[in-house]
């Protein structure tokens, strides 16, 4: 399998796993401030990952030059997840996933600013297609709504974060100077603990963690190891195989997967006019992988 491929595959697996964090975050979202769980959530994600990064490649000096390199992908995710779970607070998980698919379109224009990286026409259709599925989810197939541009608070919230995410992306083409994909991510993850470590402290002293409810504990293990650890390095491992514009593509995903999440938690499924606006999403999707 060429590298390429590789990449996809990664992304594929990506998708899968980090709509998982959209259903079980709403389901948490209001039993704890979300410095302090992501605070914790990293914490173990560099725990695992620094874990697997010494029985395998080790953690050479090297690696950790010009430190700051990692304290803007800390801050930088970091400020994405906290965002997420205000947004989440707020905002049903079809509606924010709906959000993150509007993150390759923003991931585009920051890698041409970043890396130079230029999009084709077929892919400039393809992005298009995708904001305008994820628009159509956002404001619930509602078009005075969508006219009137009425967007949720959650939603907005979540926007922002989206932001950091897509600048996150070529950052790590910008700032890797050839270390491993398992090495680079425990950088960042410490570097984000460090960070939300001293922004979110208040939140974490005043937290109450004995009388968490057990979905809290859940939904903490759940986005530390799969959803942060693992598709930390899937993100990493793609970035550097594939355009921005085509790893963040793969969000179109989301709200297919989500929905599957949905109904296996037994939340039920969104309107079938909603689902049109997924059913673009998707197209979008097949369009960027016939790019190659």
């Amino acid at each position: 399998m060429s590298q390429t491929r590789r990449g996809h595959l990664a992304m594929l697996v990506f998708s899968a796993l980090v709509a998982g964090s959209f259903s079980l975050g709403s389901m948490a979202a209001n039993e704890i401030a979300p410095a302090a769980l992501n605070a914790v959530r990293f914490a173990i994600a560099a725990c695992v990952i620094g874990g697997a990064a010494l029985m395998t490649r080790g953690l050479p000096r090297t690696a950790f030059a010009a430190p700051w390199r990692y304290l803007v992908l800390g801050g930088l995710f970091a400020t994405y997840f906290v965002l997420m779970f205000e947004g989440l607070k707020t905002a049903a998980p079809v509606s924010t996933s709906a959000v993150f698919t509007l993150t390759p379109v923003m991931a585009a224009g920051f890698g041409w600013l970043l890396l130079r990286q230029r999009l084709t026409p077929r892919m400039a259709v393809a992005l298009a297609i995708g904001g305008a599925g994820a628009l159509w989810v956002i404001f619930r197939a509602d078009l005075e709504a969508l006219l009137a541009f009425r967007i949720g608070t959650g939603e907005m919230i979540y926007f922002w974060g989206c932001m950091a995410h897509a600048i996150y992306t070529p950052m790590i083409r910008k700032l890797n100077r050839g270390e491993p994909a398992v090495v680079f991510t425990f950088g960042m993850l410490l570097a984000g603990f460090l960070i939300l470590l001293v922004y979110g402290w208040s939140d974490l002293r005043a937290t109450d963690w004995a009388a968490l409810p057990a979905i809290v504990w859940i939904t903490l293990f759940y986005i530390a190891i799969f959803a942060s650890a693992a598709t930390f390095v899937l993100l990493q491992f793609a970035s550097l195989r594939l355009p921005s514009s085509k790893v963040m593509a793969y969000t179109y995903l989301t709200p297919s997967w989500v929905i599957l999440w949905e109904i296996a938690l037994g939340n039920g499924a969104p309107p079938m006019l909603v689902l049109g606006g997924v059913f673009l999403t998707i197209i979008a999707l097949i369009l960027l992988l016939r790019e190659d």
